[in-house]
């Protein structure tokens, strides 16, 4: 994901800067899934990187697996789902955060 499309905003009391929130879509099961049983050491942007040669779709995998908001890190014996059809999970992610 490309935090430069989303939304910087500034708390008017503490003067911190903080990104808008962030929504993720619903990532639908495909019979061209790809399922695989995570070892000691895996974590979700290595994992990215692997499937789609790009480390900064780790949340697709997240999203996909309902590990938003949680480490990097899967602990082994996790089984992950891997989406491959990706473009759609990017499309669906850009109208739900009104990224042109």
């Amino acid at each position: 994901m490309n935090y430069s499309s989303v939304t910087i905003l500034k708390d008017v009391y503490t003067g911190r800067r903080y990104y808008e929130n962030v929504k993720y879509p619903v990532i639908p099961l495909s019979e061209f899934d790809i399922y695989i049983e995570t070892v000691f050491g895996d974590r979700l942007d290595v994992i990215a990187d692997d499937y789609y040669s790009d480390a900064s779709e780790y949340w697709i995998i997240a999203a996909a697996n309902g590990l938003i908001g949680d480490s990097l890190f899967v602990a082994p014996g996790t089984q992950l789902r891997i989406p491959t059809e990706v473009q759609s999970v990017r499309e669906a992610f850009n109208k739900l955060n009104n990224i042109l």
